[in-house]
């Protein structure tokens, strides 16, 4: 696994140290020749729920924030569907930076390996330390895989999961709804949306009784 950068040392107070912890990242820099910036995690500390995704696409990548591509949209709109407010969630990615291949003006997504995870992996472990979300919701495979440590099916651990001691829920990335035959797409949409709906019930579960802390 990669290491903080030397430099990296948390300040006091959690909103300062998350600042910190993002400039070190962006000093470092990702593990491959062509990149742009860093897209950084937004919400709130303390938020019940905490979104990861694989890597930044090409309009996050433009725009700088996490989630504003087309499977943002369609996140944005099962989050809505499930009683969950954006506003309220913490989202973030396991790589920070956009991997792709240039051909002619397009920049084509590539798929980040275990290596590229294992890179960032130091950076989204802090991050979600500071944060300190009741439950991390894992989109996708890749996601799975950098809050897990190692490679694990998400057909086998769908649902209330508990990974390197932090309460978890995984699920499929909106991107492969939007992938996803004509003919699949309703249903695929609608069992993410039950586990959106699970999440968040189960970070209100979460929480302990009225009186007791």
């Amino acid at each position: 696994m990669a290491q903080p950068p030397l430099n990296w040392r948390a300040p006091d107070g959690r909103a300062e140290a998350l600042a910190a912890l993002n400039a070190a990242g962006a000093e470092k820099g990702p593990p491959w020749a062509v990149s742009t910036r860093p897209v950084f995690g937004e919400g709130p500390l303390d938020a019940p729920l905490a979104l990861i995704g694989e890597q930044p696409g090409d309009k996050e990548d433009e725009e700088g924030r996490p989630f504003v591509g087309p499977a943002g949209r369609l996140l944005d709109r099962a989050l809505e569907e499930a009683g969950i407010a954006r506003r309220d969630c913490y989202l973030t990615n396991a790589v920070k930076h956009f991997k792709f291949v240039q051909r002619g003006k397009r920049r084509i997504h590539q798929k980040p390996g275990a290596g590229d995870v294992a890179y960032y992996r130091w950076w989204l472990e802090a991050e979600l330390d500071l944060v300190a979300p009741r439950r991390v919701v894992t989109l996708g495979a890749t996601a799975l895989l950098a809050l897990s440590g190692k490679p694990l099916a998400i057909s086998r651990l769908r649902g209330p999961a508990r990974l390197q001691g932090r309460e978890a829920f995984v699920t499929v990335h909106p991107s492969s709804i939007l992938r996803a035959p004509d003919a699949d797409r309703a249903g695929a949409y609608a069992g993410f949306l039950a586990d959106l709906r699970a999440a968040r019930d189960l970070s209100v579960a979460d929480l302990p009784p009225a009186g007791v802390h």
